[in-house]
């Protein structure tokens, strides 16, 4: 008897089909088993085999299954084909070795001679019989247990159902409807709905999508069909009732068992009252605005020849209803000038609307300006009044107007000549009083000429011109506007900075300025914040325009930049952004403003750049 045979009797004393055998009769047991070794892969047992013999595990792991489905895996110590050793019925499934494995075989002829003959034997044998039948007993008793707790659980999920405010609607892979909660029923406004295509109750862009995700859910993307609808759906109730929602749909089951169960949830009301909101909070801020540049300082600082024109125009044009046209170069203060030709005019107790038409795509546009009416298009959920009405009995300023799209100048020179305009998809004429002011960067003219621009538009826009000279044009004007913002910013920073020095002044004076005020504005406030002991080197942050400089610039708009060092430039840049508002994200002055970001976009760009706000 080898090593391993004679270890065999307190091996199989482990086992619990053999716990309850006297060590004396497994001893007895072990001088007939036989010892066979598998690789991985090898078949020990297959389905459809006369069973005459049971295994038991001493090393290794094998695999129960049939076909491709698994029903387990077992180990040292487990054994299988137990039933061989009272009947010959064909074994039920198959098991392969899943490495290398040894195994004890028990044949039925040995295992029945030892039941007769050896009354310990089957004594311990019908021990562990009885404890499992016991252990079945009690595994029943759970199931009808189990069971009660089901069809309690079910009566609660009914309840949860039927008395969810969200519309919950089951169907299955044809789109059948199976299964609708009352909530469901209402926004359907059907309460016979079973077996009725889902897609039906749906408009045709909503239906494309929900079926689109059911397909891509078939072919395994789970992400698609287990999730949160990427789009809000319209639902068509049977009496054409129309609802906005949003919801989440989700699948269970497999091939023709499939099942899908769709909650929706009416936000109607909340897309309206976000619209209200919306329309309330852009007033306030065109409020907020306005008494913020009014208790503002700044002004208009004017001692140069050219600037006190611009004042004069001011004057002159300020008391007339004529339309304006104010041209100059980025950041010369172009909105200044509108500003004051508001406030000086009989208007300035109505508001003073702004919008920036080279800010706005395109096909929003149109709306801002002119408002829509519900379902106008995709989105437009509630009447919405346009930033004309806004301006009514006040005075309208259109910054950068040779932005304006082609195919919508015919409705502003509409406004223009005849004072009304009708709000998109609508078919009311809305009458208007509105003082238009508009500034542009643009040569208008050439424009025109090139096709670019209406022409009339332009003439009509033209009315009375006024040209806001570059600040590099203005001689003294910038000292007296640096010393200006010098002040502003050091009161708002709490930080006491020394006056220009005339060398200051020269520096100011040799640079060619080409952001104009607002670069001014930007150097300044850097200046305040890195000033030391009240000192601002110029030298440091105004940049060169000696020859050298204009190489060095030269060089720097040649040089072509790795996607690396593109990542690394928006990164700086956000922090800086981030750094000057105190990190704060949303808001009139917060970063995103600045960036000319969405608040969530730039979340999303500080999260992907692994930007954290210091300790």
């Amino acid at each position: 008897m080898s090593e391993i045979q004679t270890k065999l009797p307190a091996f199989l004393k482990k086992v619990p089909f053999f716990s309850e055998v006297s060590k004396t009769s497994l001893i007895t047991l072990c001088e007939h088993i036989e010892l066979h070794d598998f690789y991985k892969n090898d078949p020990i047992v297959v389905k459809g085999d006369v069973g005459d013999a049971m295994y038991v595990i001493l090393e290794g792991e094998v695999k129960v299954h049939e076909n491709q489905y698994d029903f387990g895996t077992l180990r040292k110590e487990e054994c299988f084909g137990e039933y061989a050793l009272i009947d010959d019925d064909r074994r039920s499934a198959s098991v392969t070795a899943l490495r290398e494995t040894q195994v004890a075989k028990i044949d039925r002829v040995h295992f029945l001679d030892l039941m007769k003959g050896d009354q310990g034997f089957s004594q311990g044998i019908l021990s562990v019989m009885i404890k499992r039948h016991r252990e079945l007993d009690a595994t029943q008793e759970q199931l009808a247990n189990s069971k009660k707790l089901v069809e309690q659980a079910n009566g609660k999920m009914s309840g949860l159902i039927n008395g969810a405010m969200d519309a919950i609607i089951m169907f299955d892979s044809r789109f059948r409807i199976i299964l609708t909660n009352p909530s469901a029923d209402t926004i359907l406004q059907n309460d016979d709905t079973l077996q009725r295509n889902i897609l039906f109750f749906f408009d045709e862009a909503s239906a494309e999508l929900i079926e689109a995700l059911v397909k891509s859910g078939l072919e395994g993307d789970e992400k698609a069909i287990n999730n949160y609808l990427p789009n809000i759906v319209k639902v068509i109730g049977s009496d054409e009732k129309e609802t906005l929602n949003e919801g989440t749909i989700s699948r269970y089951g497999e091939g023709d068992e499939t099942y899908y169960t769709l909650i929706l949830r009416n936000i109607d009301e909340r897309l309206a009252a976000q619209d209200t909101i919306s329309l309330l909070t852009n007033q306030t801020e065109y409020l907020a605005e306005e008494i913020q540049e009014l208790t503002s300082s700044y002004g208009i600082i004017a001692e140069d020849s050219g600037m006190v024109d611009v004042l004069n125009s001011i004057e002159q044009v300020a008391q007339t209803d004529a339309t304006v046209l104010i041209n100059g170069e980025t950041g010369t203060g172009k909105e200044l000038v509108a500003r004051a030709i508001h406030q000086a005019s009989p208007r300035n107790d109505k508001p003073l609307i702004r919008i920036n038409c080279g800010a706005i795509p395109a096909n929003l546009i149109e709306s801002e300006l002119f408002g829509h009416e519900k379902g106008a298009f995709t989105g437009a959920t509630a009447s919405r009044r346009g930033r004309f009405l806004l301006a009514d009995k006040g005075t309208i300023f259109l910054d950068e107007i040779g932005e304006m799209p082609l195919d919508l100048q015919p409705k502003l020179l509409r406004i223009i000549q005849e004072g009304e305009f009708d709000p998109v998809g609508s078919s009311e004429t809305i009458k208007v009083d509105v003082r238009i002011i508009a500034a542009t960067h643009r040569d208008l003219l050439r424009f025109s000429k090139e096709g670019k621009f209406r022409e009339d538009l332009y003439y009509r826009l033209n009315v009375f011109p006024i040209v806001v000279p570059p600040l590099r044009e203005r001689g003294d004007d910038i000292y007296l506007i640096a010393q200006e913002i010098m002040g502003q910013f050091s009161a708002k920073l709490n930080k006491n900075v020394k006056p220009l020095t005339e060398a200051d002044k020269a520096l100011l004076s040799r640079y060619n300025w080409p952001g104009n005020v607002r670069e001014l504005q930007n150097i300044i406030e850097r200046a305040v914040i890195i000033a030391k002991d009240r000192n601002i080197d110029w030298n440091t942050l105004i940049p060169k325009s000696s020859e050298d400089g204009a190489m060095q610039v030269e060089s720097k708009t040649e040089k072509i930049y790795s996607a690396e060092e593109m990542i690394k430039l928006e990164r700086e840049n956000i922090l800086r952004a981030l750094r000057k508002t105190k990190w704060k994200i949303s808001g009139r002055n917060g970063a995103a403003a600045i960036l000319q970001l969405k608040p969530t976009t730039l979340t999303s760009k500080i999260k992907a750049l692994n930007i954290e706000r210091p300790i």
